[in-house]
């Protein structure tokens, strides 16, 4: 199992749509990221609209590869594009994944 994180940068004034939808993710869509193989996913906030994804699986680009594949994740990123700073296309398509350079397992 490999860990991914990535960042992306949510527009401050659509942070509290931002949580609530996520309070709500559509049961279809939770079940395409297991079965694409995102595992233990977790997002966090900060203040200021940095958002930081972990998770972890197999392969990111083949998890990214099956969720681009689905109509549910097609649905969720025409949703979520308009909440985030800096995105050029789709969010799933704008993370800027990070190197892990330290891991206490």
């Amino acid at each position: 199992m490999k860990r991914a994180c990535f960042l992306l940068k949510v527009r401050r004034d659509r942070m509290a749509e931002y949580r609530r939808r996520h309070r709500e993710v559509w049961p279809d869509m939770l079940a395409a990221l297991s079965e694409s193989g995102w595992r233990n996913y977790s997002l966090f906030l900060r203040d200021d609209g940095l958002l930081v994804g972990y998770l972890e699986t197999d392969d990111f680009e083949a998890a990214q590869e099956r969720m681009a594949r689905t109509g549910v994740n097609a649905r969720w990123q025409d949703e979520m594009a308009p909440f985030f700073e800096d995105l050029d296309g789709r969010p799933d398509q704008g993370m800027l994944p990070l190197t892990e350079v330290f891991h206490l397992d």
